[in-house]
């Protein structure tokens, strides 16, 4: 009686121990999320919400211009760049990294508008963030980690040179006083930060030009000229389209290039801001945020975003560094809008384009024209022709798949290069020593390294230099064998690794060979 009773209290005090030890681990897990949360969100207040109004006055008239880009109303960009920017600072990967509507998605998305409607594109946007969300489920975000850095260098530079031609376009033309305005921000931009950093100097030279255009009343182009904004809220809308197998069919192909070109830019812009802040972000997460973003866009009458290099340089070199930075962009873009409509208009485009002139000088990357000289030609050859690529169609995601298609070429090229250093030894004995990767692309070149004919009796084939990957290097190795067989002579093979070995096994003629 007294061990059952031992037995029971024992095991009430075990099951009420582990219900105790749940309820610390529940609570401290609640602790850690809800610390993550406030260094996520919190942690740099001013810095975060100055830096994201600075990106929303930088947004609107891009936005707009890609909104003349894809052929559907200003506001429709608008939207987009709200949706997304809020969306995103929710559920992304990269703090302080800038997602709304950008040039390149919006040229994918003229010939759907022209033919179809703009039902179609909000319709196409919704698949393109639903394709972009099970692409980030399946974890497939690690496969574009695999562009070369020169493939990157060459987007990032192209970038910086499409940036400043477009400014230079829309400067050209103007009353002299634009010019004079452009350079009065940058100087603002440049200079205001060796005194003092506490507010950001874009947003400090969009304010004073602004004040200036306003008061002097000069005639410039300004932010309302570029297209019409109203106050009409952006609401719930469902794409007015037959729901058919047709309808599918139609929007599918801009809703797979959209999301593609749409995580390439993205994941780009995340892997600059990662090496500009020293900072790591999931890649996934990021992919799987671009799709719920794109997803909620589309239903309130937007178009497909993505990241942005440019204001997110804009928000880090305006002191953002969390998520708040990214929701207040777009808060403040809609503020703006139906709050300060009227004064909106009235900023100068000049100022506009001093501030992306200073982003152009810093997307581009200065140094990876030095680091030309220290690497190999082929690998070098691929950054400029990426960035020649991207500025010749104006189309950043057609010079990175140049790029990558010529990296990979260049790659394959290498590894199929095989040889063999030829040696006899005091015994007689014919040595090749390989080095390489045997694998189906390098098997041609490895079958004509031996003497088949010339060579002594016994040969030994040194494998520590090299690596069989596949069957195909099996069959290529078993062939040599049989070769030297025929002619009566004998093979020994040495310095395989085990999976090499596993790999050669396999083959029944090798038996006897390996040493």
């Amino acid at each position: 009686m007294i061990e059952r009773s031992r037995f029971i209290s024992s095991g009430g005090s075990s099951v009420f121990f582990k219900k105790k030890t749940k309820k610390v681990n529940i609570k401290l897990g609640q602790k850690l999320n809800l610390e993550k949360f406030k260094s996520l969100y919190f942690s740099n207040i001013r810095g975060d919400v100055l830096a994201g109004i600075t990106v929303a006055l930088a947004l609107i008239p891009e936005s707009l211009a890609f909104a003349a880009i894809a052929k559907v109303e200003p506001m429709v960009a608008l939207y987009t760049s709200f949706c997304i920017a809020v969306v995103i600072s929710l559920f992304g990967g990269r703090p302080a990294m800038i997602s709304a509507a950008t040039g390149s998605m919006s040229l994918l998305m003229t010939s759907l508008v022209e033919k179809h409607g703009v039902e179609y594109l909000f319709a196409a946007t919704i698949l393109t963030g639903i394709i972009q969300f099970l692409m980030g489920v399946l974890k497939l975000g690690r496969f574009f980690t695999f562009i070369p850095q020169s493939v990157v260098a060459g987007f990032v530079n192209a970038l910086g040179i499409l940036i400043f031609m477009a400014q230079i376009r829309q400067v050209a033309g103007q009353a002299w006083q634009a010019y004079v305005m452009v350079a009065a921000t940058l100087a603002i931009v440049y200079l205001l930060p060796r005194f003092t950093k506490s507010v950001p100097s874009p947003l400090v030279a969009i304010i004073l030009m602004t004040i200036v255009a306003m008061s002097t009343g000069v005639n410039i182009t300004r932010v309302g000229d570029i297209g019409n904004i109203t106050d009409t809220l952006p609401s719930l809308h469902l794409p007015h389209i037959d729901l058919s197998l047709k309808s599918f069919f139609i929007i599918l192909p801009y809703s797979l290039t959209l999301s593609i070109v749409g995580l390439l830019e993205s994941l780009l812009t995340a892997q600059l801001l990662d090496e500009l802040t020293d900072t790591k972000s999931p890649k996934n997460q990021e992919v799987k945020g671009q799709g719920i973003a794109n997803i909620v866009a589309g239903f309130f009458g937007g178009m497909a975003g993505c990241g942005m290099v440019g204001q997110s340089i804009i928000n880090i070199r305006s002191g953002g560094k969390g998520r708040l930075s990214t929701f207040v962009s777009g808060a403040f873009l809609l503020i703006l809008i139906f709050v300060l409509k009227d004064i909106v208009k009235q900023i100068p485009m000049a100022a506009l384009n001093g501030v992306m002139i200073m982003v152009a000088f810093e997307t581009f990357n200065w140094n990876s024209l030095k680091d030309l000289r220290k690497m190999p030609l082929t690998e070098a050859i691929a950054m400029p022709v990426t960035a020649a690529i991207a500025l010749w169609t104006h189309d950043l995601a057609q010079g990175v798949l140049v790029g990558v298609i010529m990296s990979t070429l260049i790659f394959a090229w290498k590894a199929t290069q095989i040889t063999a250093v030829k040696s006899i030894d005091a015994s007689g004995a014919k040595h090749y020593t390989i080095s390489g990767q045997l694998f189906f692309g390098s098997i041609s070149n490895f079958l004509e390294l031996f003497n088949y004919v010339d060579d002594p009796e016994k040969v030994v084939i040194d494998f520590h230099h090299a690596h069989v990957w596949d069957h195909a290097a099996v069959t290529a190795i078993s062939k040599v064998v049989e070769r030297y067989r025929k002619l009566d002579k004998y093979v020994v093979m040495v310095g395989l690794n085990q999976e090499s070995q596993s790999f050669m096994r396999q083959v029944g003629v090798l038996e006897g060979v390996i040493n």
